[in-house]
């Protein structure tokens, strides 16, 4: 097997301190999930500065260089930047930014290499990478869809009964409502089905939520359910896949929760991320569509506000964890 990457994320943010807290509770399980090589990537200092606030003890962990050196269950490699003579807790850094932007690039290429089974990822901060010139790239999405030159991609938000994937996320409100498109919605919906059977749910149930109140109330409330999103939910089932809707969005997800639906596609960011986190926010992880390879994330973000403060709960990366192993392994619960 080879390894799966562990991005470390900003280092001023709680990514290296719940991958130390992760780590510590390996050890004390007596488990360190040996069918799995883990390789964390990022800066030595910004996990023992994790492991620090955390109050925990890291166990031995193997520095390398390159992918082929991995042969220990936890590994580091070291992109090389140093610690900001500054650095400050909870607080855009433009180092901490690029820290965060060069792991995630290393490791997508050593994905892209197929070098890594896949790459789970810790929070970065968008302001800190556009701090450290990286403009062009909004978050993670942005950044593996560029190094992989994917023309398509979406974020599928995962939690214990509910699974949700966007037709957008990183736009504002206005232009994610311009992007309900008749293209855009089949484009995604094909998405969806093509890679949610490769990670082990044949023919899933997918439901598209309505972007209106009470799903356009025939045109009243908006036409976009009439002219833009049936048109594409029909020659999807023209196509095989199984989905309906437009479905009101206020019943949608109860609706998939109980059962009746696989995978919801909310057709901008808030709409699928307030259902996720208010069904089961700290065991809910994030997937992206449409790479190469296999990405997974934590679904919380650097979480500035207690950084540093040794309080951080590691559950939704061990979520994220489990979650890449069930699809590398074509077994998606």
């Amino acid at each position: 097997m080879k390894p799966i990457a562990i991005t470390l994320g900003d280092p001023a943010g709680i990514g290296a301190e719940v991958a130390a807290k992760w780590l510590a509770q390996l050890q004390v399980e007596k488990n360190l999930q040996q069918d799995t090589p883990w390789l964390l990537v990022g800066t030595p200092w910004a996990l023992e500065a994790g492991a620090q606030v955390a109050g925990v003890s890291l166990p031995n962990i193997a520095t390398v260089t390159k992918v082929e050196d991995v042969t220990a269950t936890i590994s580091l490699y070291d992109i090389g930047l140093n610690k900001p003579a500054d650095f400050r807790w909870g607080e855009v850094q433009a180092a901490c930014g690029r820290v965060a932007v060069e792991s995630v690039e290393w490791a997508a290429k050593a994905c892209l290499a197929n070098q890594l089974d896949a790459m789970v990822t810790c929070p970065l901060n968008k302001e800190a990478i556009h701090a450290a010139g990286f403009v062009d790239d909004l978050g993670h999405q942005e950044i593996l869809a560029r190094l992989s030159g994917a023309s398509w991609t979406a974020t599928m938000l995962m939690t214990p009964g509910l699974r949700v994937a966007h037709l957008s996320t990183h736009k504002s409100l206005i232009k994610a409502a311009q992007y309900v498109t008749k293209e855009a919605v089949l484009e995604k919906l094909r998405l969806i089905e093509s890679t949610v059977t490769q990670w082990g749910i044949a023919a899933p149930r997918i439901a598209v939520a309505a972007l209106n109140p009470h799903g356009g109330e025939g045109g009243i409330l908006g036409r976009e359910e009439i002219e833009e999103i049936a048109p594409a939910v029909a020659q999807a089932v023209a196509l095989g896949i199984n989905v309906v809707g437009a479905i009101p969005a206020d019943s949608v997800f109860t609706r998939a929760i109980n059962g009746e639906f696989d995978v919801v596609l909310a057709l901008y960011h808030d709409q699928g991320h307030i259902a996720i986190k208010v069904h089961n926010f700290h065991e809910s992880t994030t997937a992206t569509l449409g790479l190469p390879f296999v990405r997974t994330s934590v679904d919380h973000g650097t979480a500035f506000d207690i950084a540093g403060k040794g309080v951080a709960d590691p559950t939704g990366l061990q979520a994220a964890l489990t979650t890449a192993q069930q699809i590398v392994n074509g077994a998606l619960e």
